[in-house]
């Protein structure tokens, strides 16, 4: 199953999280509710379940730490990720460090996008569409072209 779909929550006062069911049952089946979420550079949390994490951080682990770019990247992603569970009401805790990096207040956006999700503050949520908005034809990257939706 893929992940998508834009779902609006709230954080509790311990930082605790609903995962909306719709994806629970597929998250039990497919890592036991074993989670990974770390920090991404737009200011948001990336959440994978823990077997569609693994091959990534291992591939990350695998570049060479003689470039300071890939220091970076190893840094905030690596650094940041943290093993989380479920719990038995279908609740995940995003830890303090996380939250802060990610700006993360009362109301959060879990967005599906395909193996993972994004986590975003819903204000932040909304500047970054605003944003997005202005994508022109001009600005596409060599691999969209001939995209179409």
């Amino acid at each position: 199953m893929l992940f998508r779909g834009v779902a609006h929550l709230s954080l509790d006062t311990k930082g605790r999280l609903a995962v909306p069911a719709r994806f629970r049952e597929e998250l039990l089946a497919r890592c036991g509710g074993r989670l990974v979420i770390t920090a991404d550079f737009d200011k948001c949390l990336l959440v994978y379940p823990l077997p569609d994490w693994e091959p990534i951080q291992e591939k990350l682990m695998g570049f060479s730490t003689l470039n300071p770019r890939v220091r970076g990247l190893q840094r905030q992603l690596i650094g940041y990720a943290e093993d989380i569970e479920m719990d038995a009401a279908g609740r995940v805790l995003v830890s303090a460090a996380l939250r802060e990096v990610a700006g993360l207040k009362k109301n959060v956006v879990l967005v599906g996008q395909g193996h993972r999700f994004e986590m975003w503050d819903r204000d932040q949520w909304n500047a970054a569409l605003e944003r997005g908005a202005g994508f022109g034809e001009a600005d596409l990257p060599p691999e969209l072209e001939g995209f179409s939706l």
